[in-house]
C-alpha cells in the first residue's frame, strides 16, 4: 500500500481529522482569494490588498465551523450561511467567505433527502443572491453577484448528485446480498428437501422389505419341521425379498454418486474386529497407538459395529493432524451393561481448537460427524479437552439398537 493511500485510509478512519484539514483548505482558498482584487476604476485588472479585519474574522469563523460539518449539517449551513451574508452586505471588495457556505450547502445535500437539499438549497441561494444584488456595494449585476447564485447552485448539485451516487450503489449492494442470501438459503432448502425424500425413500425400501423378510423368516421357523417344502416356499420368499432390498437399496444411494466417485467397495464395512489393523495404519504413520479392549463376546450390530470403528479412525486422525509430532493416544473398548464405550485419549495439544472442532474453530467437521453417527444409533458422545493436556472424545454405544429389540421401524 502506497503512502497516498496509507493518508487516505487514515483520514477516512478519522472523519473529524479529514474535516479539519478540509476547513484548513477551505481557509487558505478564501485567505488568498481576499488578498486578490478583480477589478478596480480602471476595468478588469488585478491587484493585490491587504484584507479587512472583519472579512479575516468570518473567514475563519466560516472555516472553522466546517470542522463540525458531518455532525451538525444544518446548523453549520446556518452558521456560514450568517457569515457569508455579513460579508456579502459589508465587503468592499468583498472577501470570497461564500465558499464557506457552499461546502457547507454541499455537506447537507449530500447527507440528507431531496426536499431538504431543496428546500434549503433554494434558501440559501435566494437569501445570499439577494443581499449580493440588494445590499452590496456593487451593482446587482456585477459577475461577483451572478457568482454567489451559480456557486451555491453547484454546491447543491453536486452534493445531491453525490446522494444519489451513494443511494444507488447501496442499493446494488443491497440487491447483491439479498440475491446471495436469497440463493444459500434456496439451495439449503433444496438440499434438506432432497435429504428428507431420500430418508424417506431409504425407510420405505428397507422397512417394506425387511418387514417381509421378517415375516416370511417367521414362517419359514414356524413350519421347518412338519412342512418343510412350505419352509422352502418361505425362504425362497425371503431371498427375493432381500435381492429386492437390495437393489431398490443401490438404486437410491446410486443417485447420490457423481460421475467421478470412486465405485462403491465390495468388502464387508469395516467394523471393531479390525480395531487393531487400524491402529497398525497410525502407528506407521508415527503415531504410539495403545488399544485395550474388554467386549469379549460383544457382537455389536452393524450400524453400531461401524459407528464405534468410525470414530475410533476420526479421533485418531485428529490426534495425529492436531495433537502434535510427539502425541500418544489410548483407544479402549469396555462393555458395560446393555452399551459399548469407547474412549480415544492422547496427550498432546489438544483442546477444543486444537482438534479443529470447537465452538470458535473454524475448520472441520470431524467431531459433528462422530456426534451425527453416535446419535443415528441411538448413543451419546462427549468430547473436550483433558486436564493437563489433550483431549479426550467418549462414546457410549447401545450394544443392541432400537429396531434391533424389536421396536417398530
Amino acid at each position: 500500500m502506497s503512502t497516498l493511500e496509507r493518508a487516505r485510509c487514515g483520514l477516512k478512519a478519522h472523519p473529524l481529522a479529514l474535516d479539519a484539514a478540509l476547513a484548513t483548505g477551505v481557509l487558505v482558498c478564501m485567505v488568498a482569494g481576499s488578498l486578490v482584487v478583480p477589478r478596480d476604476q480602471h476595468g478588469v485588472t488585478w491587484s493585490l490588498r491587504t484584507p479587512d479585519v472583519l472579512s479575516l474574522v468570518l473567514m475563519l469563523a466560516g472555516a472553522a465551523a466546517l470542522v463540525f460539518r458531518r455532525r451538525t449539517p444544518r446548523t453549520v449551513l446556518a452558521v456560514t450561511g450568517t457569515v457569508s451574508l455579513v460579508e456579502c452586505v459589508t465587503g468592499d471588495p468583498r472577501a470570497p467567505v461564500t465558499m464557506s457556505a457552499v461546502v457547507a450547502l454541499y455537506t447537507v445535500a449530500a447527507t440528507t433527502d431531496r426536499a431538504t437539499t431543496w428546500r434549503l438549497g433554494l434558501l440559501t441561494m435566494t437569501v445570499l443572491t439577494a443581499a449580493a444584488m440588494l445590499a452590496g456595494p456593487l451593482p446587482w449585476y456585477a459577475q461577483e453577484n451572478l457568482g454567489v447564485l451559480a456557486w451555491t447552485g453547484i454546491g447543491a448539485t453536486a452534493g445531491d448528485a453525490v446522494r444519489s451516487r451513494r443511494a444507488v450503489v447501496q442499493a446494488i449492494r443491497d440487491r447483491a446480498e439479498r440475491a446471495e442470501r436469497t440463493r444459500e438459503e434456496e439451495a439449503r432448502r433444496r438440499v434438506a428437501e432432497e435429504r428428507l425424500r431420500i430418508a424417506r425413500d431409504l425407510h420405505d425400501v428397507v422397512a417394506h422389505h425387511i418387514a417381509l423378510v421378517n415375516v416370511q423368516a417367521g414362517v419359514a421357523a414356524h413350519v421347518m419341521d412338519k412342512r418343510p417344502d412350505q419352509a422352502k416356499e418361505a425362504l425362497a420368499h425371503v431371498r427375493e425379498a432381500s435381492r429386492s432390498a437390495l437393489d431398490e437399496l443401490r438404486a437410491t444411494v446410486g443417485l447420490l454418486r457423481q460421475s467421478g466417485d470412486p465405485e462403491a467397495p465390495t468388502e464387508p464395512a469395516p467394523g471393531l474386529s479390525r480395531l487393531e489393523e487400524l491402529a497398525d495404519t497410525f502407528r506407521s504413520a508415527g503415531l504410539p497407538v495403545a488399544v485395550a479392549r474388554a467386549d469379549e463376546g460383544t457382537e455389536l450390530p452393524a450400524a453400531v459395529d461401524l459407528a464405534a470403528y468410525r470414530i475410533v479412525q476420526e479421533a485418531l486422525t485428529n490426534v495425529r493432524k492436531h495433537a502434535g509430532a510427539a502425541a500418544s493416544a489410548e483407544v479402549s473398548v469396555v462393555r458395560v451393561g446393555r452399551s459399548v464405550e469407547v474412549t480415544v485419549v492422547d496427550d498432546g495439544a489438544g483442546g477444543a481448537a486444537a482438534q479443529g472442532d470447537g465452538p470458535d474453530a473454524g475448520g472441520g467437521h470431524g467431531l459433528l460427524g462422530m456426534r451425527e453417527r453416535v446419535t443415528a444409533v441411538g448413543g451419546t458422545l462427549t468430547t473436550g479437552p483433558r486436564y493437563g493436556g489433550g483431549f479426550r472424545v467418549h462414546a457410549i454405544l447401545p450394544v443392541k439398537t432400537p429396531t434391533a429389540q424389536g421396536e417398530p421401524v
